[in-house]
């Protein structure tokens, strides 16, 4: 049994009544939290701030989920499954989206070729880095550029947004 399921069962036999002052108003159970949010939910924040800025920093060398647990002081197996809790996301799909996120805001604010721009985010090839664009966003890098919409899967067309699309990463 884990710890904070301990400390649940323990909560659960514990006299909650108890008096206060001369009134004798007994006090109701309120839900309460056992352990702190930050360790039961996922990375505690300070921690999550640090990995996530360490990312953005880094975004264009290639970050293994080793050096990334080791920032925090973690086994990488355990700073995975608690980075996802904590985002939604697992390391290396935070990490794309990231990536895609930044090369949304190049191909719109600046005239550079897709491949250096690909380059600048982390990506080996500009293959790959459409590859995941379009994967990501629905559409191509190109076809970004030039403004253009795309179709959400089953859906009307509507307006790109770097990672509102797709999902998968």
């Amino acid at each position: 049994m884990t710890h904070a399921l301990r400390l649940v069962e323990w909560d659960r036999r514990v006299d909650v009544e108890s008096t206060w002052g001369d009134d004798d108003m007994t006090a109701e159970r309120l839900p309460v939290a056992p352990i702190a949010d930050g360790l039961v939910g996922g990375l505690p924040v300070c921690r999550l701030r640090r990995v996530t800025q360490y990312i953005q920093d880094n975004l264009q060398r290639e970050l293994r989920l080793a050096e990334l647990s080791e920032l925090v002081h973690m086994s990488p197996f355990h700073f995975a499954r608690l980075f996802k809790r904590s985002t939604g996301a697992s390391p290396h799909r935070f990490l794309v989206r990231r990536r895609i996120e930044q090369a949304a805001a190049l191909l719109a604010a600046q005239p550079l070729p897709i491949g250096e721009i690909a380059r600048s985010v982390g990506f080996r090839t500009p293959s790959h880095f459409t590859t995941t664009f379009r994967r990501v966003t629905g559409i191509t890098p190109t076809a970004y550029r030039r403004g253009g919409t795309t179709a959400t899967r089953g859906a009307s067309s509507a307006a790109v947004s770097p990672i509102g699309v797709g999902t998968r990463a």
